[in-house]
C-alpha cells in the first residue's frame, strides 16, 4: 500500500466541502470549464454544474491536469431545474451580477451551504437566476470594462469562500458523511477496481478508513468468488 498517496487522498477527503459548488450559464468552453475545475478542486469543491442543452460535458482541455479525477461535473437542461435540485440540497443560491441588490463579493456569508451562479463574460447571468437567487453579489472594478472572464471570476469567488471558511475552522473537521467518505477513498485509492466494479454492476466492497478491502469481490458475470488481492494479481493491475 503506498502511504503517501494514501495520506494525501485521506487529507484532500478530509478538507472537501460538499456544501458549496458553483453553478455556471452556458459556460460550455472546454479550457473555462477546466479552469473553473481547477480552482474548485484547489479549494476544496466536489461537484460543480452547468447549465447547457448538451447532454454532457468532458473536461477535454489539457489545462484539466487530471482535475476530472476529483471534480464531478453534473449537467442540467435549465436554470430553473438545476436551481430546484441545488434547493432540495439545501444550499442557499446566490448570483454574480450587477443590479441595484448586488453586493461586494467579499461580504457576502460562504459559511452557509451555499451555491454560487456564474454567467458568461458575454451575457452575464441570466434574468431567470438573477430572480430566483437568495442574494446578489458583484466584483468590484474600476476600469471600462465591466466583465471578467468566468474562470477570474470563480477563483475570486472560490477564494474568498476559502478564506472565510478557513477562519471558521471548517477545513479543520471532515465534512464529509461517513457514506460519501469511503465510498470516495475508494474510488480514489483503487481506481481500477472501482472502474471494474461500475463495468460488472457490482457493488464495492467494503474498506475501513485505511482504505483496505474488508470482503472479497463477488463476480456477476462468472458467479465466482476470489479477494481483491487475487483478482487484482489476475488482472495485472
Amino acid at each position: 500500500m503506498n502511504n503517501e498517496r494514501l495520506d494525501k487522498i485521506i487529507q484532500s477527503l478530509n478538507q472537501r466541502q460538499p456544501d458549496l459548488t458553483i453553478m455556471m450559464e452556458n459556460v460550455t468552453k472546454p479550457h473555462n470549464l477546466a479552469a473553473v475545475a481547477r480552482t474548485s478542486d484547489a479549494i476544496g469543491l466536489l461537484d460543480i454544474h452547468a447549465i447547457t442543452e448538451r447532454k454532457s460535458i468532458k473536461l477535454t482541455s489539457m489545462s484539466a491536469s487530471g482535475v476530472k479525477k476529483w471534480i464531478t461535473v453534473h449537467t442540467h437542461p435549465d436554470t430553473t431545474n438545476a436551481i430546484k435540485q441545488l434547493r432540495q440540497q439545501g444550499l442557499q443560491i446566490v448570483s454574480s451580477c450587477l443590479n441595484e441588490s448586488a453586493i461586494d463579493y467579499r461580504e457576502f456569508d460562504y459559511t452557509k451551504p451555499t451555491a454560487i451562479i456564474l454567467g458568461t463574460e458575454l451575457e452575464g447571468t441570466s434574468q431567470s437566476a438573477i430572480e430566483q437567487s437568495d442574494a446578489h453579489i458583484y466584483i468590484p472594478m474600476t476600469g471600462l470594462v465591466q466583465s471578467l472572464n468566468v474562470s477570474v471570476a470563480s477563483a475570486l469567488i472560490l477564494y474568498e469562500a476559502y478564506r472565510q471558511r478557513q477562519q471558521a475552522g471548517m477545513y479543520e473537521k471532515r465534512q464529509l458523511a461517513d457514506e460519501r467518505y469511503l465510498k470516495l477513498l475508494f474510488e480514489w485509492y483503487h481506481p481500477k477496481i472501482a472502474r471494474y466494479c461500475n463495468q460488472k454492476k457490482i457493488p464495492y466492497p467494503k474498506i475501513n478508513e485505511q482504505a483496505e478491502i474488508l470482503e472479497p469481490v463477488a463476480d456477476s458475470t462468472t458467479h465466482t468468488e476470489q479477494t481483491y488481492a487475487e483478482w487484482l494479481t489476475n488482472k495485472q493491475l
